[in-house]
């Protein structure tokens, strides 16, 4: 059988940017309160959620544009994509916030058109997606300011907990369905960067999704950047051939596979390594693991697991060997079939929006209402909250 192609150049121009039409913004770029808040009326929400909402917009409109005199460093969160992740304060309300900082050598006038692009961010008002107070350019540096999650993101937390139990993923993957559903049905955008850096938690119990491709010119530009996000890619991508959101399905798929079993699973982990992850566990670990017995070409151990792949390595992987799965006999089946419909290799095969959202793993986790908040705080060390977003500024 011969190998598909697997085009890695992923070059300025063969990520499809989009274009974008702002619904209601003024001169500020700031969105019309009372038009958002019409809007929220539409989206299917509980009172809580709509009550969380309307307070980041209240919040929100007395902030105004953002300049990098406005805020003051507290420390950093993280780096990724190209970019450093501090926690800050805003000086005159003394609101928290993520600022994102990315170093672009581009023309002034590029600059300039990423940050009219970033402002569709200002009409992207959901439960399941980080609130945005605005983007601004100083110093060689893009900034983009948003909500502070004081949980982390996902990959920090999982590095923590070691695994993510599945009832928790269970709701943490209806937040990421209905947010991804948003961003398609209201505003024609499709993520392109589905992992668990990209979905954060707070101490409240809330699961956002961030970092989602709404300027064009901005995935253009920090193309050479995503070696890092390659690996979440679904084939498709990775060939350069044409992609919908249906890759963040994949992606998604991926990343609960991950974050299941606490290792990025690309290669399979072998027996060895599932014992030594999960213990002692029912039936043949062989079985379990779907490696026959003795198999060492992997090169893995117990304590290092599967042994490192050079990126090219990885993503010829990806798109020319069978797709991940969860290992047999430590999942619910329900969970084993959602990730099995989300990792399909070829992209008219794999599940949509709509029906993951019906699937009944799904359907479960919306019944249940697992309490995220208490397990988020527990796991990072945080105290219960709500999320006020506001700090007094003698802190």
């Amino acid at each position: 059988m011969s190998k598909n192609k697997l085009n890695l150049t992923l070059r300025p121009g063969s990520l499809e940017p989009l274009a974008l039409t702002p619904q209601s913004e003024n001169d500020s770029g700031q969105s019309s309160i009372d038009n958002i808040q019409e809007r929220i009326e539409e989206l299917n929400m509980n009172d809580t959620e709509k009550k969380r909402l309307e307070n980041f917009l209240c919040q929100k409109s007395t902030i105004g544009e953002l300049t990098d005199d406005d805020l003051e460093k507290l420390g950093e969160l993280g780096a990724g994509n190209g970019g450093v992740v501090m926690k800050v304060r805003h000086k005159k309300s003394g609101y928290i916030m993520a600022r994102k900082l990315i170093h672009l050598e581009v023309k002034p006038a590029i600059k300039k058109q990423i940050i009219r692009e970033l402002k569709v961010l200002h009409q992207c008002n959901f439960p399941h997606i980080v609130g945005f107070y605005g983007a601004f350019y100083s110093d060689g540096e893009i900034s983009i300011c948003m909500e502070y999650m004081d949980g982390g993101s996902l990959d920090l937390i999982l590095k923590k907990a070691g695994r993510i139990p599945e009832p928790i993923l269970g709701s943490i993957t209806l937040a990421v369905l209905k947010g991804l559903s948003y961003l398609r049905d209201k505003h024609a955008i499709m993520h392109r960067d589905v992992k668990p850096s990209n979905i954060l938690v707070n101490s409240a119990g809330e699961i956002k999704i961030c970092d989602f491709g709404v300027s064009g010119q901005l995935i253009d530009s920090m193309a050479n950047s995503f070696v890092g996000t390659r690996s979440y890619m679904a084939p498709e991508r990775l060939q350069g051939t044409h992609y919908s959101v249906q890759s963040d399905i994949w992606s998604l798929g991926l990343s609960l596979v991950e974050m299941a079993i606490g290792m990025y699973p690309i290669p399979p982990a072998d027996a060895k390594t599932l014992a030594a992850i999960f213990g002692t566990v029912s039936g043949n670990i062989e079985e379990i693991a779907g490696t026959p017995p003795n198999n060492n070409s992997s090169g893995s151990s117990s304590s290092n697991g599967p042994r490192p792949m050079a990126i090219f390595e990885l993503l010829d992987y990806i798109v020319n060997e069978p797709p991940p799965k969860l290992p047999a006999g430590l999942f619910s089946d329900a969970f084993k079939d959602f990730v099995e419909r989300c990792l399909k290799k070829n992209p008219e095969e794999r599940a949509d929006l709509k029906s993951l959202m019906n699937h009944e793993w799904i359907k479960k986790a919306d019944q249940e209402r697992v309490e995220i908040a208490s397990w988020v705080c527990q796991t990072m060390d945080l105290k219960p909250t709500t999320p006020t977003r506001m700090v007094p500024l003698s802190s």
